[in-house]
C-alpha cells in the first residue's frame, strides 16, 4: 500500500498538465468549452470525463479532492468553500424533516448551533449525548436514528470517541455515520477504515496548514458523496480554484507537519501536566488522559492540538496570551505557526458562557495549536508567559 507521505505529495497530481508543468495549474475559468454539442452533452450526462462549469467541478479543485480522498482511503470526495459548508451541506443533503440525528454535546461551536438551532427549525429531531459516555452514546444510537455525527478528538477538550464501536452501532440501525476528522488528520486517524461512512474536514486547518486558504472536504462512499455533491452543486458553496491550489500545496507536507506538530504537542502537554500553575491539561497522548487508551487503539499519533486551564482562572488568560512569544493569538488551528486563544473567541464563540461551562469549557481554558517551531523555543515561551501571570 502506498504510504501517506507519498500520497501527500503525489495523489491527485498525475496530470498531464499544460506545457508539461510539474505542478497542478490554477484554472480560473468559470466555464469550459466543447468541440461540439455531442461532446458537451456526454460530459453533462457523466458519460465522459470533463468539465462544464466551475460551480460544479473544476480541474484544480478536482486535484484537491483526489488528494484528500486518497489520504482518507475513500471512494470519492467533494469539496466546499469552508469546513462549515462541508458540515452543513452534508447534514442538509442527508437529512429530511422527521429524521433523527444523534451527536455529542462537545462538537465544534458552529456545528453545535446546527444541532441546537438550524436543524430543529426544519423538523429534524436532534439528540445530543454526553461525550464522555460511550456506553450511553452507543445505546442511544441503538434506539434508532438516521445519522450519527461524531467529532473525535473534540475541539477544544480533546475527548476521544470509540469510532469502531459507535460505527458498528450505527450500521446495525441503518444510520449513516459521519466523523469530523479535522483535529486528527488522516495522518493520525482514518475513520473510514473503522467503519465510518463519511469523513469531513475543515481543510482550512491542518490539511492546508498555512492559514491562507479556506476550504472543506467530505470523503466516503461513491453513493453518499454523490448525494452531498448534488446538494452542494445547487447550494453553491463551491471551493475556489485558488484556494484549492493553496490547499494542495500545503498538503504536500502534511505528513511532515503533523508529525512535528504532534511531537511538539506531546512534549508541551507533558511539560505542563505537573505545573502547579496549570489546573488541567487536555491531550490524548498523556497516559493520564481519560481517553488515552481509546486514542492508542485508533490513532497512530495524538495530534497537534491541546488545551490547558490556568489555576488563576479567566483573569490570567489575557495576561498569559499577551506575554506569549512565538504564537498568534487568533481563531485558527493547524497552521505551521503556533496559535492560541480561549474557546470564548475560537472554537465556541458562537455559544454563551453558560453553555461553555456546561460543556466543561471553563473561561480559564486556553486552546493551544502547536506549530512546527523548535520545541525549546515553544517551551521557553510558555514558561515566560506563565511567569508573567
Amino acid at each position: 500500500m502506498t504510504g501517506l507521505g507519498t500520497l501527500s505529495v503525489w495523489a491527485g497530481e498525475d496530470g498531464p498538465w499544460p506545457g508539461g508543468s510539474t505542478q497542478v495549474p490554477v484554472v480560473h475559468s468559470v466555464a469550459f468549452g466543447h468541440p461540439d454539442l455531442d461532446d458537451w452533452q456526454a460530459v453533462a450526462r457523466g458519460d465522459k470525463a470533463g468539465y462544464i462549469y466551475s460551480r460544479n467541478t473544476n480541474p484544480t479543485v478536482n486535484a484537491f479532492e483526489q488528494k484528500a480522498g486518497a489520504l482518507e482511503g475513500g471512494e470519492s470526495a467533494t469539496s466546499f468553500a469552508s469546513g462549515m459548508a462541508a458540515i452543513s451541506c452534508t447534514l442538509h443533503a442527508l437529512l429530511r424533516p422527521g429524521n433523527r440525528v444523534i451527536s455529542i454535546k462537545d462538537t465544534y461551536g458552529g456545528t453545535n448551533r446546527l444541532f441546537t438551532e438550524f436543524l430543529p427549525a426544519i423538523g429534524i429531531d436532534v439528540t445530543l449525548v454526553e461525550t464522555a459516555d460511550d456506553g450511553l452514546l452507543e445505546s442511544t444510537v441503538r434506539s434508532g436514528c438516521d445519522l450519527v455525527y461524531l467529532e473525535t478528538p473534540t475541539n477544544p477538550t480533546l475527548k476521544v470517541l470509540d469510532i469502531e464501536r459507535l460505527s458498528r452501532a450505527g450500521r446495525e440501525v441503518g444510520a449513516v455515520v459521519v466523523v469530523d476528522n479535522t483535529v486528527a488528520t488522516p495522518i493520525n486517524q482514518r475513520p473510514l477504515s473503522l467503519g465510518v461512512d463519511l469523513v469531513v474536514h475543515s481543510a482550512t486547518k491542518f490539511l492546508g496548514g498555512h492559514a491562507d486558504a479556506l476550504g472543506g472536504v467530505v470523503v466516503g462512499t461513491d453513493d453518499l458523496v454523490r448525494r452531498v455533491f448534488a446538494y452542494r452543486e445547487i447550494n453553491g458553496a463551491a471551493l475556489n480554484p485558488m484556494a484549492a491550489y493553496l490547499l494542495l500545496r500545503g498538503m504536500k507536507t502534511l505528513h511532515l507537519r503533523v508529525e512535528r506538530q504532534s511531537s511538539n504537542a506531546q512534549i508541551i502537554a507533558t511539560h505542563l501536566e505537573n505545573d502547579p500553575r496549570i489546573s488541567v491539561v487536555n491531550y490524548p497522548g498523556l497516559p493520564s488522559h481519560p481517553f488515552h487508551q481509546i486514542a492508542r487503539k485508533q490513532m497512530s499519533g495524538f495530534g497537534g492540538l491541546l488545551s490547558f486551564g490556568l489555576t488563576d482562572g479567566a483573569d490570567a488568560v489575557a495576561r498569559f496570551i499577551a506575554n506569549l512569544d512565538h504564537a498568534h493569538a487568533a481563531a485558527n488551528l493547524g497552521a505551521v505557526e503556533t496559535t492560541v486563544g480561549p474557546p470564548a473567541t475560537t472554537s465556541h464563540v458562537e455559544v454563551s458562557a453558560e453553555a461553555r461551562e456546561a460543556l466543561g469549557i471553563p473561561e480559564g481554558l486556553i486552546r493551544y495549536s502547536a506549530g512546527i517551531e523548535d520545541i525549546e523555543d515553544l517551551l521557553d515561551a510558555i514558561d515566560g508567559a506563565l511567569a508573567a501571570i
